[in-house]
């Protein structure tokens, strides 16, 4: 009976044996080896491709395929990436002192963010990626047709039911419903309705979110183990779908100062801030935000605001100093360990799962 109710539909759809999906989140910390490693376990690895070239998802799928022949996933972006320049002069006088204080230059007045999705896209389809996922929004109307007609399966992140819903008529295979205790960004589709996300707890999202549409729910935000995974599929999800728990793996990209202030932090140390990108997303207070918030100064929209503060993430990394890094974090911190590897974090979660369903 055990084995039965964690072999769900998500699993028969997706072609895995355990319903646990690794976030696909962008930025570095998820390797090949992650992925592999979580496709292996019997998961569903995601790549976080939304910041990389073209070239380089095509070499990182390769190497993916060279350490597993399990299915896996990649995932990208599709918000607007129309810069927005209006108050670059004032926000950069803003940022400068951070820059002062790590001996770098001061910021640029003239910022360019690059949109490489249409390119990115189609290394996914030339290199038969089987399974894309999206977060803040659906894939464009013609990037959807084109995912259709290749037979691969559209995986999309969503915050409230009316995004669900629109999802799932646009074309959407599965949903991952992202509760406001989740780490980093979410999906909110549109951030001029909801200026810090569609803060809806995971466990509020949920249920409403299954009871609405008709394709399989993924449960995503502050899941950490198999009590989580338990928890979600009372609550009608089919699967759960886990980023900060990895962050911390043997497998991770994350820069080491990142991983030290994870394992150092609680769940009252994190904010909903958009002082590194513009956009709303989870994680640990720091120097950073604190200075940002202080200032009076607004940040810019995203992408812009996140080109703008490239320069600091990229030094402060260089230098060990988790002041100024993007710790992103879900609430539920207090849970992760330290170097375990990527599959037996997977095989941990279901070990716990049957002990509590049994």
């Amino acid at each position: 009976m055990t084995k039965h109710r964690l072999q769900t539909e998500l699993c028969r759809q997706l072609g895995i044996t355990y319903p646990v999906i690794q976030a696909g989140m962008a930025g570095g910390p998820t390797t090949a080896e992650m992925v592999a490693g979580v496709s292996r376990a019997g998961g569903l690895g995601t790549l976080g491709a939304a910041y990389m070239e073209p070239e380089a998802i095509r070499e990182t799928v390769r190497a993916i395929r060279q350490l597993t022949d399990r299915p896996f996933g990649v995932n990208l972006f599709t918000a607007d990436m129309t810069d927005d320049v209006s108050r670059v002069q004032e926000v950069q006088r803003m940022l400068n002192p951070i820059r002062d204080e790590l001996g770098i230059e001061a910021g640029k007045e003239e910022l360019y963010t690059p949109n490489k999705f249409v390119e990115q896209f189609q290394v996914l389809l030339e290199e038969e990626v089987p399974i894309i996922s999206t977060a803040f929004g659906t894939l464009p109307d013609d990037a959807m047709r084109e995912a259709k007609a290749a037979h691969r399966i559209v995986i999309t992140m969503i915050t409230t039911v009316e995004e669900a819903k629109l999802a799932e008529e646009k074309g959407s295979d599965i949903l991952v419903a992202q509760g406001s205790d989740a780490g980093g960004h979410r999906g909110t589709f549109d951030i001029g309705r909801h200026p810090y996300g569609a803060n809806i707890g995971t466990f509020s999202l949920v249920p409403q979110v299954a009871d609405h549409v008709r394709i399989p729910v993924v449960a995503a935000g502050g899941i950490m183990d198999g009590r989580g995974l338990v928890a979600a599929l009372a609550l009608g999800a089919q699967g759960v779908q886990m980023g900060t728990r990895f962050l911390t793996a043997a497998e991770s990209g994350a820069h080491p100062a990142y991983r030290k202030a994870l394992l150092a932090s609680s769940e009252e140390d994190t904010v909903i801030t958009k002082a590194f990108s513009g956009r709303p997303a989870r994680g640990i207070r720091n120097a950073f935000i604190d200075h940002v918030e202080s200032s009076g100064v607004k940040p810019l929209p995203f992408p812009t605001q996140n080109t703008a503060t490239g320069d600091i993430r990229r030094a402060a990394a260089a230098q060990n100093d988790s002041r100024y890094l993007s710790l992103w974090a879900g609430q539920a911190t207090r849970l992760l360990t330290d170097g375990e590897h990527a599959e037996a974090i997977v095989e941990q979660v279901i070990k716990q799962a049957k002990e509590w369903m049994e």
